[in-house]
């Protein structure tokens, strides 16, 4: 079994002591092992978490939610406001749904892959 995999199996605190390690080792490799996170998107929150959201419950500190924004006076500027906000949110949803369908797929192609990998073993047995 691989290291990514192994460390994925016990979740962000293993990567988070993995970087750690690397820095106490060499620098380079702790910073090696940090880009590596961001890039391949360990560490983020993905999915889970939508810009619609991080706007709405700043905006809601503050007082309200995206409506906080008000009216500017100008109703056709507001018109157009809220149906590009509508549009964005829902292009949002399509390519989180898009992203969902993607690793559906990969899972997919690397469990079919899995199966064939392991029938010619059983055949050749």
């Amino acid at each position: 079994m691989n290291v990514v995999a192994t460390l994925d199996q016990y979740g962000k605190p293993a990567w988070i002591t993995a970087a750690v390690a690397g820095f106490l080792l060499w620098w380079p490799v702790g910073l090696g092992v940090l880009a590596y996170l961001i890039w391949s998107g360990r560490m983020g929150c993905g999915n889970k978490v939508q810009w619609r959201n991080y706007f709405t419950s700043e905006a809601a500190r503050f007082g309200g939610g995206l409506s906080t924004f008000g009216s500017t006076g100008n109703r056709a500027f507001d018109d157009y406001r809220e149906a590009t906000l509508r549009r964005l949110e829902e292009e949002a949803t399509e390519f989180q749904a898009f992203l969902q369908r993607l690793r559906q797929a990969k899972d997919k192609a690397e469990f079919d892959q899995f199966m064939a990998e392991r029938t010619r073993g059983e055949q050749t047995a």
